[in-house]
Parts: C-alpha cells; structure tokens; sequence
C-alpha cells in the first residue's frame, strides 16, 4: 500500500491528474532548489582538496538523500505546498498565477 493515500493527498477535492500536475510542479520547485544549492556549493567548494566530502555537507540533505517526487509528495502531505484550482479568471491573467506560491492543479 502507498502512503499516503491519494484520498489524504487530495483530500476529497482533487482528481488524480490534478495531483500528478501538482506534484510534477513541485517536484521541479525541488529540484530546481537543489540545483542552486549544489552550484552554490561548488564555488565555495573550488580548490579545496576535501571539496567532495564538504560539496554534500554543504546541501540540504532532504534534497539529496530522497527522489525529487518522494519529497514533492511528502511536502504536499504535511502541507507545505497546497492544491489549488485556478478559477478562469485567474487563468486569463499568467502574471497572477506566477506570482503564487501555492500548486495550481
């Protein structure tokens, strides 16, 4: 059995395809995180000797021990990243769903 549930993920208020779009989504805020964090580590890192050892110590270790997805649905479980579904009049305005930090599904 998976957990969570994506009755728990959804909470009765989303589709399937809608979760999967919200976690595809926050799975790339993941790891476009972890992507800046790893390039931020290297250049402090450059002409150390132990630059391989300390480059992992430097990045936060939820992002680099567990899979982009496993960390998208577990935010989304605790509730750090919300579900929410754009109404039409916010889909005719990008600048206002850029600007918003919760998951439109």
């Amino acid at each position: 059995m998976l957990y969570p549930t994506i009755q728990e993920l959804t909470k009765g208020e989303f589709n399937r395809y809608e979760l999967a779009l919200a976690t595809a989504k926050c799975a790339r805020i993941i790891t476009n995180e972890y992507v800046e964090q790893r390039e931020a580590a290297e250049k402090a890192a450059t002409g150390n000797k132990e630059a391989d050892r300390n480059l992992m110590n430097m990045i936060n270790k939820e992002y680099r021990d567990e899979k982009a997805v496993k960390n998208a649905i577990n935010k989304i479980h605790k509730g750090e990243y919300v579900l929410v579904r754009l109404e039409e009049t916010e889909e005719s305005a990008p600048e206002t769903a850029q600007q918003n930090t919760e998951l439109d599904a």
